[in-house]
């Protein structure tokens, strides 16, 4: 009997898929009908949709129109599944996305999200997934359906962000029989870091008072490789109208300006990660770390990757070890090491998208008070003549007589981070009295000239203080500004 209503039953299965396939489909389509992206003469894509959903789904299948590769492998590498198609030799980068946060850890975040957030990470999916659908031709390299919660994985606008602070070579070297990582080679490697002019970008606001038009003006000047970002427009009848650029695959413009404010991103030197030496004991088979006067349990687990091979995929398991300041990433002289950064990605989604619809710097200052932007500055400007300079954003707190550039003792309560710096405690400079701003990931103390920020004021970890040769010529050019126009700013 059983057997008589099997091939029923597999027919009600198949029809049933089917039907909530054209049912995903149907709602597909329907929102696409209400989205329109009209490109200007340079391809730059122009998204008009009802809600800011609609802008997003329209905004991901734009990106997937330009460039679907590039949204495709920076969500592959974010998710932590490379080595599928790179092969064995980026596991530790694998290992290193799954160590900050597992699939059941995004989709939880994305669950626990606010729902007019999980509204635009839906749309962001269904965008890609609707670009895919219309485009049959199209062969995803791995990735052939996006889910909402992948945006978890990748909640700033620079690709990699803090995580690619963390060394693969060490985590390599930690996993391979608990190799160090030879001093003599991180000396080298410190040594030539220190050689280099610092990367990144240039930001540069002016007041009124310096300008032809009365208005304030921005100079957005991001130094990345020419396709490293898209150019685009999103507008929505919900108060969305922002242009500027955005990373492949997110769904809000990183850099840029809207009616009335403007926003410039420049890479941060501010102390963001740390390091924290354990003294790990074993008892009864379970490892306990040290803390004060306690011993508390090593959080263990296992984490499988997959890796192509010739033509197989293969897999590997690999321990992995969590202390309450995070993953344990490498060794320091036979020690465990944890790693501590910023990982709250539902905030940092929330602040990012948040800031492309602020109108005042009252807005402005008050999406800031998030703190979640870890990797970057902030300089300035919006229609009411407000310029302004914010030197970092996610700030911990921390001993001001330990030097934290280096590992710390993990066992000492005293190396914590006590909370996060107010904004207001960091390094900000607002409307200064010589007209302008300038950050060329140089030292925040010459930003204004002499209404600079003082060094003195503020604890070391904040700022790198170095100069750089743009920096440099920065100022020589802005002390000579006055009655500039688009063109003389450029």
């Amino acid at each position: 009997m059983r057997f008589l209503y099997l091939p029923l039953l597999l027919t009600l299965l198949l029809g049933c898929g089917e039907s909530q396939q054209n049912t995903e489909i149907g709602a597909w389509e329907e929102q696409a009908a209400r989205i329109t992206i009209i490109r200007d003469d340079f391809g730059v894509p122009h998204v008009y949709g009802k809600t800011d959903a609609d802008a997003v789904f329209g905004l991901l299948y734009a990106q997937c129109e330009d460039d679907f590769n590039r949204v495709e492998q920076n969500y592959i590498w974010a998710i932590g599944r490379l080595a599928e198609v790179e092969g064995e030799e980026a596991l530790y980068s694998d290992l290193r996305a799954r160590l900050f946060m597992t699939r059941s850890e995004a989709i939880a975040a994305y669950e626990g999200s606010p729902a007019w957030l999980k509204e635009l990470c839906n749309a962001f999916a269904d965008g890609i997934n609707y670009y895919l659908y219309t485009h049959p031709e199209v062969t995803p390299r791995l990735l052939t359906r996006f889910e909402p919660w992948m945006p978890m994985y990748f909640s700033e606008g620079s690709i990699g962000g803090d995580i690619e602070r963390v060394s693969t070579r060490k985590l390599k070297a930690y996993y391979e029989e608990g190799i160090e990582f030879p001093e003599s080679e991180a000396l080298d490697l410190a040594k030539k870091e220190a050689e280099l002019e610092p990367q990144g970008s240039n930001g540069i606001a002016l007041a009124g008072d310096l300008t032809a038009s009365g208005n304030a003006m921005l100079l957005i000047n991001p130094h990345t490789s020419f396709y490293f970002r898209g150019e685009v427009h999103m507008v929505s009848e919900e108060g969305l109208n922002a242009y500027g650029a955005v990373t492949w695959g997110q769904f809000f413009v990183y850099q840029g300006f809207n009616e009335k404010t403007g926003w410039m991103h420049t890479s941060t030197y501010t102390d963001v990660l740390d390091e924290f030496v354990e003294t790990v004991t074993e008892i009864d088979g379970t490892p306990q770390y040290r803390y004060g006067e306690e011993l508390r349990p090593v959080r263990t687990s296992e984490i499988t990757l997959s890796y192509a091979s010739a033509d197989s995929l293969l897999e590997r398991t690999f321990p992995a070890y969590h202390t309450h300041h995070g993953p344990i990433t490498h060794t320091v002289e036979g020690k465990p090491v944890a790693t501590a950064m910023m990982w709250d990605p539902v905030r940092a989604l929330e602040q990012s998208f948040i800031r492309t619809k602020q109108d005042s710097y009252e807005g402005f200052r008050k999406m800031m008070d998030i703190r979640t932007n870890s990797s970057n500055n902030t300089v300035y400007a919006d229609a009411d003549g407000t310029i302004a300079y914010f030197h970092g954003n996610f700030i911990p707190k921390r001993d001001t007589l330990i030097d934290f550039s280096r590992p710390v003792d993990g066992s000492d309560p005293g190396t914590d981070w006590q909370g996060l710096h107010s904004v207001d405690e960091s390094i900000l400079v607002v409307n200064p009295s010589n007209g302008w701003i300038q950050n060329c990931n140089s030292t925040p103390y010459t930003s204004a000239l002499e209404n600079s920020p003082k060094r003195g004021d503020y604890p070391k970890y904040m700022s790198a203080d170095r100069e750089n040769f743009r920096g440099v010529h920065a100022i020589d050019l802005l002390k000579e500004a006055s009655g500039m126009t688009l063109n003389g700013l450029l």
